[in-house]
């Protein structure tokens, strides 16, 4: 997969994603986009040879990365993760924080890709986390996970230019 096809699929996901959280979330979700990876979350059996694996990625997150951040990480050799699960995270300095949780398995070939049926090639759209005691149709508000310091909090308050 070339990295501007991955890129274009992260986009669509990314916009899916969004909109898809708009029903569920009461917080205002600016359309400025960071991301936040989780790979390797599927801990896969190193037996399967047909993939490339990076066991040494286990647990591993990347934090608050732009979309081309995301594409360098994830496209290796014109291979990408057979599955990244996309959610709206979270609002942190006024953009929207997406999670991708991303399969361990790297491949170029299109049938491994999970979600190919929906055009979205590896990527999964998921809803945002719901709080315990949901209630079905109600709204809610997403937490962020990320702490602002007090001046940043301070000056996007009050000295906003």
């Amino acid at each position: 997969m070339t990295k501007e096809f991955f890129l274009q699929l992260l986009k669509k996901s990314s916009v899916l994603s969004y909109s898809f959280a708009k029903n569920y979330v009461v917080n205002e979700l600016p359309e400025d986009f960071k991301y936040s990876v989780e790979l390797n979350v599927s801990y896969d059996d190193p037996s399967l040879t047909q993939f490339d694996m990076y066991p040494n990625e286990n647990d591993t997150k990347i934090l608050l990365i732009n979309e081309l951040e995301v594409v360098e990480l994830l496209c290796r050799n014109g291979k990408v993760p057979v599955w990244i699960d996309i959610s709206v995270d979270c609002v942190y300095k006024n953009k929207t924080i997406f999670n991708l949780e991303c399969a361990g398995r790297y491949s170029d070939d299109e049938k491994e890709f999970y979600y190919n049926r929906n055009d979205t090639g590896p990527f999964g759209i998921k809803g945002p986390t719901f709080p315990i005691g949901y209630i079905d149709g109600k709204k809610f508000k997403l937490k962020s996970k990320y702490k602002m310091s007090l001046f940043s909090w301070f000056k996007n308050k009050f000295l906003k230019n």
